[in-house]
């Protein structure tokens, strides 16, 4: 009977160690599945403050630009163009858009999986 009991014992341990190593391993995968979770989350706000705003200008494009001229750059009817100085008006609209702002301003900050870890 003491022989079966020991038997019982070392198919329990076995069974135990089995179950611990299945659990680490799923311990493993969850953790990167949660990081890879948060990164999508992170892009997905990004992309849809992107697209917020994207649709923003749209608007703006649509309600603003069917009334005003080639000429009429800030949407006021004002040229900017008459600053007076030959070529200051180029320099000074290179870094800029139409809508105002850097060109920069809808640029992607990526989030990455990096820093998730």
């Amino acid at each position: 009977h003491v022989d079966d009991l020991t038997a019982q014992i070392n198919q329990l341990s076995n069974d135990n160690r089995q179950i611990l190593n299945s659990l680490t391993v799923t311990s493993q995968l969850y953790m990167k599945i949660q990081a890879e979770n948060s990164v999508l989350t992170a892009q997905m706000s990004e992309l849809s403050t992107r697209l917020q705003s994207l649709n923003e200008i749209v608007d703006l494009v649509q309600s603003n630009g069917a009334g005003f001229g080639v000429d009429q750059i800030d949407g006021c009817g004002f040229d900017d163009r008459t600053v007076g100085i030959d070529g200051y008006y180029d320099d000074m609209m290179s870094g800029v858009n139409h809508w105002g702002g850097s060109v920069y301003s809808n640029q992607p900050i990526m989030a990455n999986d990096i820093n998730m870890y």
